[in-house]
């Protein structure tokens, strides 16, 4: 049996604070070559996620909030936000599957810990796809492609 305490969600957010990429993972599954990856993750304000879509057709995600709150963003082919879902306490949804083939991406604006489930095995090479109208992890544009993300509405595009 495995537990997950209080303790781990702490561990995972001091990771989460030392990382250059503002968020830190923890594998429940023991590897990746695993039909079912499971894993904890926190992420911190300035985490950027940058929108993608998983193609693979038995390639769905499934997210639930365990602290804080999460916003998933879905995005059309052309970076147009089409909906905007708030999960955890506080509002009306606290988990979400996602469906292959959905362009999004995640922001919070107070640092989250949510768990994360998706069909494996994962590959590196193959997982996603990244969308060609969001800039890359590191890019210039990041840090405030990443702030209109965060108050986007449906019907508009960063781009």
């Amino acid at each position: 049996m495995k537990k997950f305490d209080v303790e781990l969600l702490s561990e995972l957010r001091a990771q989460a604070e030392a990382s250059p990429r503002r968020r830190a993972h923890y594998n429940v599954h023991d590897d990746y070559r695993q039909p079912v990856q499971r894993l904890f993750v926190c992420m911190l304000p300035d985490s950027y996620v940058r929108p993608h879509r998983h193609s693979q057709p038995h390639k769905w995600e499934f997210f639930m909030v365990v602290d804080g709150c999460l916003e998933l963003l879905f995005f059309d082919d052309y970076g147009v936000l089409t909906e905007r879902l708030a999960l955890g306490p506080g509002s009306d949804c606290l988990g979400v599957e996602i469906p292959p083939h959905t362009w999004h991406a995640t922001v919070c604006n107070q640092p989250v810990t949510f768990v994360e489930v998706k069909q494996g095995p994962y590959e590196v090479t193959d997982d996603k796809d990244f969308a060609d109208w969001a800039p890359a992890e590191g890019d210039d544009n990041v840090a405030a492609f990443l702030t209109g993300m965060k108050t986007l509405r449906p019907g508009n595009a960063l781009n």
